[in-house]
């Protein structure tokens, strides 16, 4: 999401920020690994804190740091680590910390599919800390859930980006996902997806399987191109799936001053996204057995923003609450960073209790 109620400092004031916030004390990293950018946020910890409670307002959050993509699937293992580091370094430099000051990192990346992923990625930073230092390493979509619900991992998020994913996590712990394997896997409610969607439609009206489309002449003077037939050498140049993704403004622009075959572009990704959602809901059992219980939906993600008229996220949402009527959609007031960080305190407490009553 672009806004978020609990703001921070801004740069040339972060330093003053830290040192008023207490830089130097104890404090925890939350990172959130997208397809696009990646973000670190530097918080106090907060030694005992309870998910109903409420959180400060603003929020202290001591430094904020953003590098590019860090899911090594799209740009391989050494960027996607070099990236990590380099967030986490800048953001202690921010806040006026040192490596010894941390007690927890959360990592919410995208591409961890799998305990291979983690394992993967919790040897690249466990080298950057001393021992004591809690490392956890999540898929992205969990620390966008932690953005909704502020810590407590319960119910389930969507998030669509330039990938999407929808996951969630029942009142008892389990753990069910649906889609975020990718646009080869056909993860179509994407951004990638959507804008993908929309060039084949540019190449089909071109060379005649297809229907015209007011997207050929919008997406040409996007990218400043002269012909469809240029389109083929812009795609294959650079295959990177933010830079596809990015055509999604001119998709939503062209489906709502009524072009056909962008609004079926539109329609197909609010049923690919619900589908996954449903999917999600329905394995974990969120509604209860009358089907009417209440849970969180929350929304992540650009394509899910709701400054037009063609708003996907809100056609998502009534899709799925005519099927699950006590479904509660949130739009997070934090950033997944800042989420991601909360999920590191919340970690941390419950450690601390098993450990006193283990």
């Amino acid at each position: 999401m672009e806004s978020y109620k609990y703001g921070i400092a801004g740069e040339e004031e972060e330093g003053e920020e830290a040192r008023e916030n207490g830089g130097g004390s104890d404090v925890v990293l939350g990172v959130d690994g997208g397809a696009t950018s990646t973000v670190c946020v530097c918080l106090p910890l907060i030694p005992v804190w309870d998910p109903q409670s409420s959180l400060p307002d603003p929020l202290p959050v001591l430094s904020r740091a953003v590098g590019g993509c860090s899911n090594y699937n799209s740009v391989g293992e050494n960027a996607a680590k070099a990236t990590l580091e380099q967030v986490l370094s800048e953001a202690l430099t921010k806040s006026g910390s040192d490596r010894s000051a941390v007690h927890a990192v959360c990592l919410g990346v995208s591409g961890v599919n799998h305990p291979t992923d983690q394992e993967m990625i919790l040897n690249w930073i466990r080298e950057m800390f001393p021992s004591h230092v809690k490392i956890y390493v999540q898929n992205d979509a969990v620390a966008a859930l932690a953005s909704g619900t502020l810590g407590k991992l319960h119910g389930c998020v969507l998030v669509a980006g330039t990938g999407c994913i929808a996951l969630g996590f029942s009142e008892d712990g389990k753990e069910a996902r649906a889609a975020g394997g990718g646009p080869i896997l056909g993860d179509w409610g994407s951004g990638y997806g959507i804008a993908a969607q929309a060039l084949t439609a540019v190449i089909r009206a071109y060379d005649g399987r297809g229907s015209p489309t007011m997207l050929t002449s919008r997406i040409l003077k996007a990218l400043g191109l002269s012909s469809p037939e240029e389109i083929i050498g812009w795609t294959y140049t650079d295959q990177s799936w933010a830079r596809i993704a990015a055509l999604v403004p001119e998709v939503v622009s062209c489906a709502e001053d009524g072009d056909q075959i962008a609004h079926e572009i539109l329609v197909d990704a609010v049923n690919e996204l619900a589908i996954a959602v449903k999917a999600v809901i329905e394995r974990l059992c969120l509604c209860g057995e009358d089907r009417s219980g209440s849970f969180p939906v929350v929304m992540v993600g650009g394509v899910l923003e709701s400054n037009k008229s063609w708003d996907i996220g809100k056609e998502v949402i009534k899709y799925i609450q005519k099927l699950y009527p006590g479904a509660h959609p949130i739009r997070p007031k934090v950033e997944p960073a800042i989420g991601a960080a909360l999920l590191a305190c919340n970690f941390l407490m419950k450690e601390s209790q098993r450990n006193k009553h283990g």
